[in-house]
């Protein structure tokens, strides 16, 4: 019965160049994002303060624009195709 434990062919050589292709990946990320003037860590997180932004469009929009809005995605969703 074969050993399941081990793991053959495992090839530091390639291991070691993704770690390094990574790292210059996310400099690389990161001087691009500052050349934009964009904030580096929200670059590399890709999320900052995007949970929060569907909550604040819904609170800024009025009762009407609201029912607007559901009725169209309710009309989308139901719609044969």
């Amino acid at each position: 019965m074969p050993k399941r434990s081990s793991k053959k062919g495992l090839n530091l050589n390639r291991l070691a160049k993704s770690i390094v292709d990574q790292a210059v990946t996310d400099e690389q990320l990161q001087a691009k994002a500052i050349e934009e003037g964009k904030n580096p860590a929200a670059v590399s997180l890709g999320r900052l303060g995007g949970l929060k932004g569907g909550k604040a469009r819904a609170s800024k929009l009025s009762a009407m624009e609201r029912k607007r809005i559901a009725l169209l995605g309710a009309k989308a969703r139901w719609q044969s195709d």
